[in-house]
């Protein structure tokens, strides 16, 4: 069995249109497709519980951590952050999704300052420029995202171990999508599109 622990700052989806699109937050949407697989263990987390639900006997419980955040980088806990930070240096995975590349976590473990070119709305054709890796399984050899935001270069991120997908955007931006020992910083991802929910499982 393979313990997932999905972390999303869960603010997004007190208004809307968000609320609507995700009425049990993201991590609820992402814990719902999840446990599909019957190998998967999932609980979730957020940032308003205590230590944002991310205690240490959690992650001791933890082989993969989803993190999603966007709104309350810089409020998130030093010290979680930091806690978070040394349980992936001792082998649990983790998934970024969305701006947590630009999270405390993130800048923690690969010591830059994780930034990035950024634009919204465009379409994206993804390549799979590495389909031996396990996070490519059962994908296909491209795909379109119809609308998407663009995370363009420069990204400043040290050279990763892999890339596995690149994605061509239209307005002529083409990105990577990296892996770093355990890190999967996970770009495709929207507040306010349907992009987590099963009515886009065909994209």
């Amino acid at each position: 069995m393979i313990r997932v622990t999905v972390w999303n700052e869960y603010l997004h989806e007190k208004e809307e249109p968000v609320r609507h699109i995700y009425p049990n937050g993201i991590h609820g949407c992402i814990k719902e497709f999840l446990q599909t697989d019957e190998e998967l263990v999932i609980k979730t987390a957020t940032f308003e519980m205590p230590e944002h639900g991310l205690t240490e006997e959690v992650l001791k419980q933890t082989d993969v951590l989803i993190f999603w955040s966007h709104m309350r980088q810089n409020e998130f806990s030093d010290e979680v952050a930091a806690r978070v930070c040394s349980h992936v240096r001792q082998g649990m995975g983790l998934v970024a999704l969305h701006s947590a590349h630009f999270s405390k976590i993130m800048k923690g473990l690969l010591g830059t300052s994780m930034t990035l070119r950024w634009k919204h709305g465009e379409s994206e054709r993804v390549f799979c420029t590495a389909p031996y890796h396990p996070i490519a399984e059962g994908i296909p050899e491209r795909f379109d995202i119809p609308k998407e935001e663009m995370y363009g270069e420069y990204f400043d991120i040290p050279k990763p171990d892999d890339v596995i997908f690149t994605g061509w955007f239209s307005c002529g931006e083409v990105p990577q999508w990296l892996w770093k020992n355990l890190l999967f910083p996970a770009r495709p991802r929207g507040i306010s599109s349907l992009l987590y929910s099963g009515s886009t499982k065909d994209h």
